[in-house]
């Protein structure tokens, strides 16, 4: 199967500085991520989480004056998996984008399902942002 993505966006009313800052860190996940809503916590210089599926290490791109929120999750297995996340102005805001890559073997179910979780996560982020 050739490569594909689907980018899943949401509109934040808030300046792409406020979205940023908050986005940006690690600790805030488990108040916007669903799949990190037990908790995440810096050890030995690396943010992991345990889940069910086994323990994971999160690693977010250098702070930057661009938006870039790429981040990699590296599982249990060792398997790394990268994640372009971007925020840029927009009138009245920002657009904040997720790339949703389909993984190899991956069927058309399973795409629309992980689209639709980022989706939730990105919305649950906006009504988060947007309360404050």
């Amino acid at each position: 199967m050739p490569f594909e993505s689907r980018h899943v966006s949401v509109f934040i009313e808030r300046d792409p500085g406020t979205v940023y800052a908050y986005a940006s860190n690690p600790s805030h996940l488990p108040e916007w991520a669903a799949g990190l809503a037990g908790s995440i916590e810096l050890i030995d210089g690396r943010w992991v989480a345990d889940l069910a599926m086994g323990r994971i290490v999160v690693e977010f791109a250098p702070e930057n004056p661009f938006g870039v929120l790429d981040h990699w999750v590296t599982d249990a297995e060792g398997t790394v998996f990268y994640n372009p996340l971007r925020v840029v102005a927009a009138p009245g805001g920002s657009e904040l984008t997720f790339s949703v890559r389909r993984l190899e073997g991956m069927s058309d179910d399973e795409f629309d399902r992980d689209a639709g979780l980022v989706q939730a996560d990105l919305d649950a982020l906006k009504r988060l942002l947007e309360a404050r």
